[in-house]
């Protein structure tokens, strides 16, 4: 395969147009990509489950809807789906122990619309344990490498997702947010990825870490790409009670809009301390050339923005020791040999399939739900989440989207918090508000920090992912930062 045509197949806007052209056939462009997973993965560690055959097969109904004329713009794409999303017949272990031997009875909402898009799903992707880290070292698979630099993380929980579309590996992936796992490895691994509206993607199927909190959305290398895969994705769906009626647009009609006049607000809340100078260069960089495209600079606030990580680490803990108490041994996934009695099988059954990071968790959630401790924590910490929702209500009343840097440095080295993990959680201090808001947010590459990639977030209104989409494609039409690619060594 010459390399122009194996650099157009690391787009879905790429492999899209060979498809059309009928230059390639899908079974051709899934193999590519079973290849490289093969040759290069072993030394990410992106792909917890690769899935050949079923692939294969999947392309091959792919290539017959072209032949028959009815295939729609996603008919024979490739993707890595995260491993959190159920998927009939197939292992869906969320990255732990606990549900190593689970294979999903049916399929999650966004599975079932990528397949009736006809994508082709190739394997899925690594993540932290129960989506609970910001750096892919929690997973019980092992570690996923980061591909700019393989001693360092990819960012998490998505950091699977990353690496694999970082690398080449798929053009695009699927991935969820909680806390900034869509946009923190992103960032890390010099790709795009979208969060979008809480309730605009189905979380039926999607496994839990915190309810109120979790959102899927895809990863690519590009704004367009993301746009793409983002329309097949959304949606409302009754199974869900939190998914959002409201129609979904073709977030691909507004990509081409111009800037001129749009109104970003640049909060000086995330230039404080700690933030790496190259960084907050690479950033302000941006910002410029953001004006430069006729959108105007506007200083904003966001006073609450230190209390978003003590906030975030309790409601999403609480959300969590609730949602996890299903894994008891009993009803499905890990359970331990030769139990003595009942209380004997749940209680090693959760002590040796959870992870530590998931226990510390599920411990904290469970202390500030406690009696006497409800109101100090967890009703406290509710009514500060307002508080960040109000911020973000009072800086749009004067900007139609927010700018800033995603994470606070580039992809630290393995094993840099393992004594300390909780240092980890200020990783998430620019991304965690605007979960808790409920808030679309999405990272592009925006330059390079001690030669590693640089993340500029982009915060909307809810419901505004069109504008994000749009904003990031201009900025990519005209700098070139989505367009590098880590050296591999294969």
């Amino acid at each position: 395969m010459s390399d122009m045509k194996e650099r157009a197949l690391d787009t879905l806007t790429g492999a899209q147009a060979l498809l059309e052209k009928k230059a390639i056939s899908a079974v051709e462009l899934t193999r590519h990509f079973v290849e490289r997973i093969k040759a290069i993965d072993p030394e990410l560690n992106s792909v917890i489950t690769l899935c050949a055959e079923e692939a294969i097969a999947q392309a091959e109904q792919a290539d017959a809807r072209r032949a028959r004329g009815e295939a729609g713009p996603l008919t024979g794409i490739p993707f890595l789906h995260k491993d959190l999303f159920c998927t009939r017949g197939i292992r869906t272990s969320c990255g732990s122990r606990m549900l190593d031997n689970f294979v999903a009875p049916y399929d999650a909402t966004v599975t079932e619309k990528l397949a009736g898009a006809g994508m082709v799903m190739l394997g899925k992707a690594n993540m932290d344990e129960f989506a609970m880290g910001s750096s892919n070292e929690t997973s019980f698979y092992g570690a996923c490498r980061n591909p700019w630099d393989v001693t360092r993380v990819p960012g998490g929980s998505s950091g699977g997702s990353a690496a694999a579309v970082a690398a080449g590996l798929a053009p695009v992936a699927t991935a969820t947010d909680t806390g900034g796992s869509i946009r923190l490895p992103a960032a890390f691994c010099g790709i795009s990825g979208i969060k979008p509206t809480y309730g605009r993607v189905s979380r039926y199927g999607m496994i839990a870490f915190a309810s109120s909190l979790d959102q899927g959305g895809p990863m690519a290398h590009t704004a367009e790409d993301c746009a793409h895969l983002l329309g097949a994705m959304a949606g409302f769906d009754m199974r869900d009670a939190t998914s959002l009626e409201d129609p979904v647009p073709d977030y691909t009609a507004t990509l081409d809009a111009p800037l001129t006049g749009l109104k970003f607000g640049v909060p000086k809340d995330f230039f404080a301390e700690g933030l790496d100078e190259e960084v907050a260069q690479a950033i302000e960089t941006a910002s410029a050339q953001l004006e430069a495209l006729g959108a105007i600079r506007v200083e904003v606030t966001l006073p609450h923005l230190r209390a978003s990580i003590p906030t975030y680490y309790v409601i999403a803990p609480a959300e969590a020791s609730s949602n996890l108490a299903r894994y008891d041994g009993v009803r499905f996934g890990y359970r331990c040999s030769d139990p003595q009695d009942i209380t004997d099988l749940i209680t090693r059954s959760r002590s040796e399939a959870f992870g530590e990071e998931v226990k510390r968790r599920i411990l904290t959630g469970t202390f500030v739900l406690s009696a006497g401790y409800y109101d100090a924590y967890y009703g406290r910490a509710l009514a500060v989440r307002k508080l960040i929702a109000q911020d973000f209500d009072t800086a749009f009343e004067s900007v139609d989207i927010i700018v800033g840097p995603t994470a606070p440095g580039p992809a630290f080295a393995l094993d840099t918090f393992a004594e300390d993990p909780v240092k980890m959680y200020l990783t998430d201090i620019f991304t965690a508000s605007a979960n808790l808001a409920g808030l679309p947010a999405m990272s592009i590459p925006a330059g390079l920090a001690a030669g590693l990639p640089v993340g500029l977030q982009l915060i909307g209104r809810r419901l505004d992912e069109a504008r994000l989409l749009n904003v990031a494609h201009q900025f990519q039409q005209t700098t070139d930062w989505h367009l590098k690619r880590p050296e591999l060594s294969q």
